[in-house]
């Protein structure tokens, strides 16, 4: 029978909740290049891609062959900024937590196979191991709720704070955490292929008590984060 959450009888206009980790639990990222190339793949499959511009700097008569296979690469890799939008992330050792939008019925399995069998090659080849990266396919849970969507972000953020230092680093402390959106949600960092916008909308910015940072600091968890919440 396939795990809970395996099965993902897609719609379009929708969100999902897309989680993954490291077969028999092991580490999916070993060094900061790990976590980096991982989120330059998202940075190079959600930010929209310039073709014509691309297509018009192989013109060029002063064009290095370096840049010109760069170009080429770029022009070859998929693309998905018209149908996928990121919410939220946050990755960990030995697994990750995407939070997505997508436009049509298939976009996230599509993109999700694309990166999933993409950093599995760049892992493989820089670690010099040989099989499956993932324990097993990637889940999705679908978001039904805007209560729902709204604990869930908080429940992907907090999951990348240290559980020793979560109330510390909440009460102001510096931010020593794993890579995660929590930095686009409170003001702190601008990234163009996140979309914290329309989470915080139903924030204050002025309010510090009804400010989206306030909420993930809360320590009560609600029943409803159960429907999310995976034991990873």
């Amino acid at each position: 029978m396939p795990a809970k959450n395996s099965r993902k009888p897609y719609s379009p206009d929708s969100y999902r909740h897309i989680y993954n980790r490291g077969v028999e639990k092991r580490k999916i990222f070993l060094d900061n290049q790990d976590y980096g190339v991982f989120l330059s793949y998202l940075k190079e499959y959600l930010l929209p891609k310039n073709e014509q511009e691309l297509l018009h700097k192989l013109t060029s008569p002063t064009i290095s062959t370096v840049v010109k296979d760069q170009i080429f690469r770029a022009l070859r890799i998929n693309n998905f900024a018209d149908d996928i939008r990121l919410i939220a992330y946050s990755l960990m050792p030995n697994h990750y937590h995407l939070l997505l939008h997508q436009q049509s019925a298939n976009g996230i399995d599509t993109f999700m196979n694309s990166l999933g069998s993409r950093y599995s090659r760049y892992f493989n080849k820089k670690h010099k191991r040989i099989g499956t990266l993932y324990q097993d396919v990637y889940k999705a849970v679908l978001v039904k709720t805007d209560e729902q969507l709204l604990h869930l972000t908080r429940y992907i953020h907090r999951n990348s704070l240290p559980l020793a230092l979560k109330d510390e680093v909440l009460r102001g402390s510096p931010f020593l955490f794993q890579p995660s959106s929590y930095l686009e949600y409170i003001g702190k960092r601008k990234t163009e292929w996140v979309h914290p916008e329309e989470i915080l909308k139903f924030f204050s910015k002025i309010n510090p008590s009804l400010s989206y940072k306030s909420f993930v600091a809360e320590e009560e968890m609600m029943d409803i984060i159960k429907d999310v919440a995976i034991d990873i």
